[in-house]
């Protein structure tokens, strides 16, 4: 009998990730205060790469203490810009700053997944790229957000490189899955090791 997979997490391309990838799973979306967690882990001056894996680890977490025998997978993605972190944009004004901020420099995406089972996380895997944006217009990113808001809204950094949010770039240096949010082939390796999905 196969173990019900269960993704934590109410984001849109992730699902689609893993129903592309021939994983059947359930959308629960688990509910934490990620700002306060975050200023916390900021106040101690926790790398950018811990305060993703301590958010993706604490979704799964969540979840796992209600489903019991359920795999269950948290993820999340920081954006590190010259040792600060974006987020998510609060308002269209806010995206167009911070992409004025990226643009023509380079900034780092780290996307943590936690897989947890019965209250007790059994894997973990941190993927990180490194972007570079290129010198585009004011003109250009204001019309971007214009056009594409309702998309990059639910997005760090304010783009969505799947999108027209490719045409921001002139280099990417690592997985794409990874700048998606999800360490889509290394879960999968770990899945089919256990046995949990077909090899």
């Amino acid at each position: 009998m196969s173990v019900p997979i269960i993704l934590a997490s109410g984001s849109q391309i992730r699902a689609q990730l893993l129903r592309q990838a021939g994983v059947a799973h359930e959308v629960i979306v688990a509910r934490i205060d990620e700002e306060t967690i975050k200023r916390s882990l900021l106040a101690e001056d926790a790398p950018p790469r811990d305060i993703a894996d301590k958010l993706a680890e604490l979704k799964a977490l969540k979840v796992s203490d209600k489903h019991p025998g359920a795999l269950v997978i948290g993820c999340d993605q920081v954006l590190e810009h010259r040792g600060t972190l974006l987020g998510k944009p609060t308002s269209a004004e806010n995206a167009l700053t911070q992409l004025h901020a990226l643009n023509g420099d380079r900034h780092t995406l780290l996307s943590a997944a936690v897989i947890a089972q019965d209250g007790k996380p059994l894997w973990r895997h941190i993927g990180q790229v490194r972007l570079r944006m290129r010198d585009a217009s004011d003109s250009y990113l204001s019309g971007y957000v214009d056009r594409n808001w309702d998309s990059i809204q639910h997005s760090v950094g304010s783009y969505k490189l799947e999108e027209e949010g490719v045409r921001l770039f002139t280099r990417i240096e690592g997985d794409y899955f990874h700048v998606l949010g999800m360490p889509l082939l290394e879960m999968l390796s770990y899945l089919a090791l256990r046995g949990d999905i077909d090899t």
